[in-house]
């Protein structure tokens, strides 16, 4: 369920809206990467998460900007 609302609401936003997206979980995964080398990281699944959560953001910014130069 929550997979499907996020979805949605990627494909709801703007190019611009998902590079603001983009910036945001590049910056929690920096500070995820930060906590795991200091040893602070308690939640390790959420390293992954991020992970996927960029793939998807990058993947609706490319659809969304090839469909605008196709239009």
């Amino acid at each position: 369920m929550k997979n499907d609302q996020r979805k949605s609401d990627l494909a709801a936003m703007s190019v611009d809206q998902l590079q603001e997206e983009l910036v945001k979980l590049k910056k929690e995964q920096f500070n995820l990467r930060f906590q795991k080398a200091t040893g602070q990281l308690e939640n390790t699944a959420r390293v992954r998460e991020v992970r996927r959560d960029i793939a998807r953001v990058r993947t609706h910014a490319r659809a969304k900007t090839a469909s605008a130069v196709q239009a």
